[in-house]
């Protein structure tokens, strides 16, 4: 990509500001201290509390916390027998672990094209893809806002499918008065450090059906039916028995320690993610050359990303062009998503090519993502705001 044109002059900032950081302090610091100090380090009592307050905060039956989204997409396309020969279907704009998880399990993804306004997948396009193989749907709730979960629930009550709501977005969204975590058969959360709480690394599974959750527990840890907590100490005993071919994919004592403190924070958190975006809603609506994020009705949106959309027709220059100025006026924008069907490993193995997904394809050269998290300060906003009319202003034609 181009070096930016802008000559003389400083930066709008001193220093670099990201798009998004954890904020851990010393509550968390001296929780994980003590975990060191215990007998638990590892899958014991802090992990089942995370749990705990992470079901009741969801309003699901059963939590299951592991050790990242990734292994969470993995430990629930494998509880529903993802295997060789079955399609599942899923959104191209999303991180590749939304669709790695079919590949891991043998399985093929099948990409549905999204809806220009809300960025989500189109439950239309979900239809169009639907074969004799199609075994699950993976909607993504990209950037916070819940997919159109009404129509994607009918869709697979319509064809027999099993839905895996993709969630690392959607800590606290709600469809139509009901929490994300408790619409369809699993939804899956990420705590990685841009995420809205973090453990460091860390995900959750959450479902209301005792069968998927026994099956989650056992795929968490090497398919085994015991637990470690229940072997261990004076009275546990020896025997246990691996009925799948499960994975390591507990969460520590560490981790869960974070996320028994960042959830307590949550409501802050996002309370203060949703002051910037009024923010940011205000004040670059003005600017004619930028598109704010687009709400469905009737939801509640978590706010993991803010993105804006740029009209690069009025521009002397391209959304590429654009990022490197931000970043040169030590604004951290980035980019969600390289779109799945744009890698190497999707073209080679699953023949899919640029150009057979309009929709997201006509998105894709126009998105950016701005800063948002809670230790912003107003002057952090309003610095992005400057920044990007600065810098549109300058390349305007």
């Amino acid at each position: 990509m181009e070096k930016p044109a802008i000559e003389g002059g400083s930066p709008i900032r001193e220093t670099f500001l990201p798009y998004g950081t954890q904020w851990i302090d010393e509550a968390e610091i001296n929780e994980v201290i003590e975990v060191l100090k215990s007998n638990w380090i590892t899958t014991g009592p802090k992990m089942r509390l995370f749990e705990e307050n992470f079901k009741e905060f969801r309003g699901s039956k059963h939590a299951v916390a592991v050790n990242s989204g990734t292994a969470a997409l993995h430990v629930a396309a494998s509880s529903i027998e993802i295997n060789p020969g079955d399609e599942v279907i899923t959104t191209p704009l999303t991180f590749v672990a939304s669709a790695n998880c079919v590949v891991y399990r043998g399985g093929t993804p099948v990409l549905a094209d999204i809806n220009k306004e809300s960025y989500n997948i189109d439950p239309k396009e979900i239809r169009k893809k639907i074969t004799p193989k199609t075994k699950a749907i993976i909607p993504v709730h990209f950037t916070g806002q819940p997919c159109e979960m009404d129509e994607i629930l009918e869709i697979a009550e319509d064809h027999d499918l099993k839905i895996i709501e993709d969630a690392a977005h959607a800590i606290d969204a709600e469809y139509k008065g009901k929490k994300i975590g408790n619409i369809s058969d699993m939804t899956i959360f990420s705590f990685h450090p841009v995420k809205n709480i973090t453990t460091a690394e860390g995900g959750m599974v959450t479902t209301n059906d005792d069968d998927l959750y026994e099956r989650l527990l056992m795929y968490r840890t090497h398919g085994i039916t015991r637990d470690a907590e229940k072997r261990f100490g004076k009275s546990g005993g020896y025997e246990y028995d691996m009925q799948y071919l499960g994975y390591r994919y507990n969460l520590s004592e560490l981790h869960a320690a974070l996320g028994i403190h960042q959830l307590k924070k949550l409501d802050s958190f996002q309370r203060r993610r949703r002051e910037i975006v009024k923010i940011y809603d205000r004040e670059l609506q003005s600017i004619n050359e930028i598109t704010i994020p687009y709400r469905i009705p009737d939801i509640k949106h978590s706010w993991h990303l803010y993105v804006i959309q740029i009209d690069t027709q009025n521009l002397k220059v391209d959304r590429d062009h654009i990022f490197n100025a931000l970043r040169e006026e030590n604004i951290g924008v980035n980019v969600h998503y390289i779109p799945v069907h744009y890698h190497s490993f999707y073209q080679k193995n699953f023949g899919y090519k640029i150009g057979m997904l309009p929709n997201v394809e006509w998105l894709f050269p126009r998105i950016l993502s701005i800063p948002i998290f809670p230790k912003m300060n107003d002057e952090d906003v309003y610095d992005v705001i400057n920044a990007i009319e600065k810098i549109i202003t300058y390349y305007r034609k």
